[in-house]
């Protein structure tokens, strides 16, 4: 990656290089005015309304330029529209293909265009994160408020589509008017009952699209996933990520999260009878399940380092260790062993590839659909977390097979272990490993015009207003005139290590991964423990248990819908946060069994008080996790998405080693004792976060 200044100015279309904002002298200007505060030659007051003012001008020149090119669409439609009537009395083929094709040159300038604005916007943005980590102050919230809610708002018209999109109308329906009437001049058969779209309206439409709140929840995945969106790629970079991608290998990726999600949450529903049943108390389920957690710790690790050098080799390891897991995990029964089951288990997490299919589409996934892989990521590990405990509950049969034995505790472990087989198989037929990138690069041509256009057609990305601000580890590589390139590139360096990595955090990181351990805690000792407290209160059957817990499952898809489409447009991330840790402790203390009896209506509406809310929580804080976290933990083996899966999967090893020993005190006591470090976490969550974004804001 290089200095966004530089790659800002290689990017310029340079007929418009006059109209696009002057990031190197406001950046200039930022290190006057910390170099003149600190002289004390002016007060921070002066500084804010300056800048506000140069911030004021440099906006109003792009949105000037934008509206007076949006007249120029307009007139060129209008002209080409006067040329189009006059073809229906005098009908000519050669003249309509002359037509169409001026008609998709005013779309590919209006692809120029919407990369325009894009790379003003990122540069905007840039700019005032710089500022916000020059000053201290949240300069940006007040900047961003003040003009977006302002009647005349020039900052909205960066982002405002209604012009663009009646262009984007215009040339669509005049293209395809003219594609109909071509195949009625030249046969009734060349009229095709449903004709294909011009590809420049596809390009357009994806474009212009991204402007619109339509994408929010698409934004809301991506950043949830932890999977790292480059802006404004090279053209090599671009080459090289259409030359890596395979639509096969990636469907596969997102095949392996699916299948990992069932396989961790299958077993939920059965584990305290199949306990029982090896002569266990109920409450060893805790163990059960968090086995596959503590394997998941190493191999995050290790299969995050094997994804430097090879994609199918660690998914292949990855199958033949979940297959072999599940088939202890079901023959522990007729073995009549707990070891062998937690063996099972064990091998099951470290099977846990998710740190290669996360890599997978970082790596290999072309910009312009990484963030649908990253919203299909999700998806997908939402889908597995629902299905499998429903899939328990469908696995209600009991029969023999000379000596194995087939029933509720067993079915779960065979049915897994037949889908990794399948998957081997698949992944062995479909799968293509992707070209070492460092050869690739070496092999890639100068920059070529199909490159250029294909970087427009990558329409916009991350609006302004999508984003959080403030980044308070901004390590863009923003160096030109600051120092050395060994600078420079140390700025860019991957963490060689964990304490490496740990090191890159800063406070408000640390408070996001604290969060992210409260959420993940609280979840898995609700989830862990349902079928124990259930079956002591409300003597649920294996099927209640699992239609429960795929209800829960199935709410992670709307929630993050609505949160990504809706309720993120109309508060702050920061307060979302903090009125989801309170509705989730909200959550926990509804669920103590306290002097009344315990019901049905309680735990259920308690529990789905406290999912809805984390699963919420967990989508805001990774959220703000991916923008505040260090761009050198955006790569490498020690990455951000490591460091968060390691401590969400450090709680759920907590949690079900506290849901164990709390069984030793009687299954009556055990509710209360695992709700109440939930409940200390949360609080502490709560406070910690009061006191950083107070002293950031």
């Amino acid at each position: 990656m290089v200095a966004f200044g530089k790659k800002l100015k290689e990017r310029q279309i340079q007929e418009w290089q006059g109209y696009y904002i002057n990031y190197k002298v406001m950046k200039k200007k930022v290190k006057e005015y910390a170099d003149q505060i600190q002289a004390g030659a002016l007060n921070q007051r002066y500084v804010l309304k300056d800048f506000s003012r140069m911030l004021d001008k440099e906006i109003e020149k792009v949105v000037l330029f934008l509206l007076e090119q949006q007249g120029v669409f307009a007139s060129q439609i209008s002209q080409l529209n006067e040329q189009q009537d006059s073809l229906q009395e005098q009908p000519d083929i050669s003249k309509v293909t002359e037509l169409r094709e001026a008609y998709r040159n005013v779309g590919r300038d209006l692809l120029k265009l919407l990369f325009f604005v894009e790379i003003n916007a990122i540069g905007l943005r840039k700019i005032l994160k710089k500022f916000d980590k020059r000053f201290g102050y949240k300069f940006t919230d007040y900047y961003v408020k003040t003009r977006a809610n302002h009647p005349y708002s020039q900052l909205q018209q960066v982002f405002n589509n209604v012009g663009l999109g009646a262009v984007v109308g215009a040339i669509s329906r005049n293209l395809a008017d003219l594609q109909d009437r071509e195949g009625s001049y030249l046969s009734i058969y060349d009229q095709p009952a449903l004709p294909l779209q011009d590809p420049v309206v596809d390009s357009m439409e994806a474009a212009i699209d991204r402007l619109s709140y339509s994408t929010n929840f698409l934004n809301f995945s991506v950043q949830r996933s932890l999977i790292m969106l480059e802006e404004l790629p090279t053209p090599v970079e671009e080459h090289v990520d259409d030359q890596r991608y395979h639509f096969m290998s990636l469907l596969l990726n997102l095949a392996n999260t699916f299948l990992y999600m069932i396989n961790t949450y299958i077993v939920v529903p059965t584990a305290d009878d199949y306990s029982i049943s090896l002569g266990a108390a109920a409450t060893v389920c805790g163990i059960v399940i968090g086995a596959m957690a503590v394997a998941q710790v190493f191999s995050s690790v290790y299969f995050s380092a094997w994804s430097n050098r090879s994609y199918f080799r660690p998914l292949v390891f990855s199958s033949i260790v979940l297959f072999v897991g599940n088939v202890m995990y079901a023959l522990a029964y007729d073995l009549k062993s707990i070891p062998v089951l937690l063996i099972g288990r064990i091998f099951c997490g470290l099977g846990s590839a998710r740190a290669v299919n996360r890599r997978y589409i970082s790596d290999c996934v072309p910009l312009r659909i990484r963030m649908q892989a990253s919203a299909g990521f999700v998806s997908a590990s939402a889908l597995g977390m629902a299905c499998g405990p429903a899939l328990a509950g469908l696995l209600q049969t009991n029969f023999k097979i000379y000596k194995l034995t087939f029933n509720q505790d067993t079915l779960p472990g065979w049915v897994m272990a037949f889908a990794w087989l399948i998957y081997l198989i698949w992944l062995w037929i479909s799968f293509r490993e992707p070209a070492q990138e460092k050869d690739e690069v070496n092999n890639v041509p100068q920059k070529s015009n199909a490159a250029e256009n294909d970087a427009l057609e990558r329409g916009v990305v991350q609006p302004l207003l999508l984003k959080s601000v403030g980044d308070e580890q901004d390590n863009e590589g923003d160096q030109e005139g600051d120092g050395s390139e060994e600078a420079q590139e140390e700025s860019r360096r991957p963490a060689n290590s964990i304490v490496e990595a740990y090191r890159l955090l800063t406070p408000s990181v640390k408070v996001q991964l604290l969060i992210y351990f409260m959420l993940k805690y609280a979840m898995e000792v609700l989830l862990s423990e349902s079928s124990v407290v259930t079956t002591y209160y409300f003597s649920w059957s294996t099927s209640t248990v699992a239609i429960f817990l795929a209800c829960l499952g199935l709410t992670v898809l709307p929630v993050n819908i609505l949160v990504g489409s809706y309720i993120s447009n109309i508060f702050e991330d920061r307060q979302i946060l903090l009125a989801s840790e309170i509705m989730v402790c909200l959550g926990i203390l509804l669920s103590f069994q306290v002097i009344i009896p315990y019901s049905v209506p309680q735990y259920v509406c308690s529990g789905l008080l406290m999912f809805v809310s984390a699963e919420v929580l967990e989508g805001v804080n990774l959220s703000l996790l991916s923008r505040v976290m260090s761009s050198r933990l955006s790569r490498g083996t020690y990455n951000g998405g490591l460091l968060s899966t390691e401590a969400g999967t450090i709680a759920r090893v907590i949690a079900d080693v506290t849901i164990t020993l709390a069984g030793y005190l009687g299954q009556s006591k055990l509710l209360n004792i695992t709700l109440l470090p939930s409940l200390l976490i949360c609080i502490t969550s709560i406070f910690a976060t009061c006191r950083t974004y107070n002293s950031l804001y």
